[in-house]
């Protein structure tokens, strides 16, 4: 494969793909057809964070072309033959066709390539992504039962052309929660930090060195994915999340303590770590002024010698915030158990559209 110092990213790989082949192909093979091309979906492309060690596999000259629902089933396979007939066995270095569930890229056969250009339509695609139907509103359950890295493979990437227009004005409508949406998650986020914050020092305590540090990674974490809520972006999953904090606003004021707090060696440094955090990210949440202004400092936690920020304070006043009535009943018939991403942890869950949709279940109210 390519080394690094040829190493094209893939959205850039994918733009020059388009132009000079895809498009040529097919101009010549079906004129005036109406069609958008992007770069969706999975993909460590998708997101701008491929780099040479990316190409080994599910990587390459690839894109999505979407087609009005009404010439699909005319068109699709009309695509899908002529790129297979008249693709070339490589572009820029890269091969053009792939293998296997991991799509390894090899060289194809000439006029026979197995290639990664799917034919959507919109909305077939969106089902696929993110379990949801055009056809009808989207509920505030809907946005709860689709992870943040979901939604990113649709709303990140690289639209080439938008002969259909409804792309851009698709993926502008799922750029970020609903607000009422956006209370829920915000104050699920604070709740998770409300139910740990004072286990760092009580194992430490103990003498429990490794249990204070499970503790604090998992606090760490669930203060880097809030941060993300408060600045209003999607979270990637674990993979990209620190490469993404980075890019946050307030990464430079929180990763010194964050990092800190990892690389620790007693639980009273830890915890006077995370407590710097904890006050950073109650002050970013007292500048959205959405809800009423606290106090950042940090307190003990009740007569005991740990030091908490009492996260609980800033998950109720968001939750009070909350009017729509589903969120209103599962807040208060279930609780501020997040979206799935807060709620589940398995990858193999978080990335089946059809197994998130099971977790409807969980936000029903309780039958007497």
């Amino acid at each position: 494969m390519a080394s690094e110092p040829n190493f094209i990213p893939g959205r850039q790989l994918n733009g020059l793909f388009f132009e000079e082949v895809v498009r040529p192909i097919l101009d010549r093979r079906l004129p005036n057809l109406r069609y958008s091309a992007a770069l969706l979906g999975p993909g460590s492309d998708v997101l701008g964070y491929d780099t040479a060690r990316s190409t080994d596999h599910g990587w390459g000259p690839r894109l999505e072309i979407f087609l009005p629902e009404a010439t699909y089933r005319t068109f699709a396979p009309l695509i899908t033959a002529a790129l297979r007939e008249e693709l070339p066995t490589a572009f820029r270095g890269y091969p053009t066709s792939y293998s296997g569930a991991e799509h390894a890229a090899e060289i194809g056969e000439p006029g026979n390539i197995n290639h990664l250009v799917n034919v959507y339509t919109w909305s077939s695609f969106l089902f696929v992504q993110l379990g949801i139907e055009l056809t009808s509103t989207l509920r505030a359950l809907d946005w709860l039962l689709m992870s943040d890295q979901a939604l990113l493979e649709v709303t990140n990437g690289a639209v080439y052309h938008d002969g259909l227009e409804t792309l851009n004005r698709g993926r502008s409508q799922l750029a970020y929660y609903p607000d009422q949406v956006w209370f829920y998650l915000l104050a699920s986020g604070w709740k998770r930090i409300a139910q740990e914050e004072p286990f760092v020092g009580r194992c430490g305590e103990a003498g429990d060195e490794m249990g204070s540090r499970i503790i604090t990674a998992r606090i760490v974490r669930d203060l880097m994915r809030l941060c993300f809520l408060l600045e209003r972006r999607y979270a990637p999953y674990s993979k990209w999340l620190g490469t993404a904090f980075t890019s946050l606003r307030c990464a430079a004021e929180l990763t010194p303590s964050l990092d800190g707090a990892l690389r620790s060696n007693s639980w009273q440094e830890r915890q006077g770590l995370l407590c710097v955090a904890y006050e950073s990210a109650a002050r970013l949440h007292n500048a959205l002024g959405i809800s009423p202004e606290f106090d950042p400092k940090v307190r003990y936690f009740h007569a005991r010698p740990y030091l908490v920020l009492d996260a609980e304070r800033f998950a109720n006043a968001t939750a009070a915030l909350i009017a729509d009535s589903e969120l209103a009943e599962i807040r208060d018939t279930v609780g501020l158990i997040g979206g799935v991403d807060q709620l589940a942890d398995s990858v193999d869950l978080l990335g089946r559209t059809d197994l998130r949709r099971r977790l409807a279940l969980l936000f029903k109210a309780p039958v007497d």
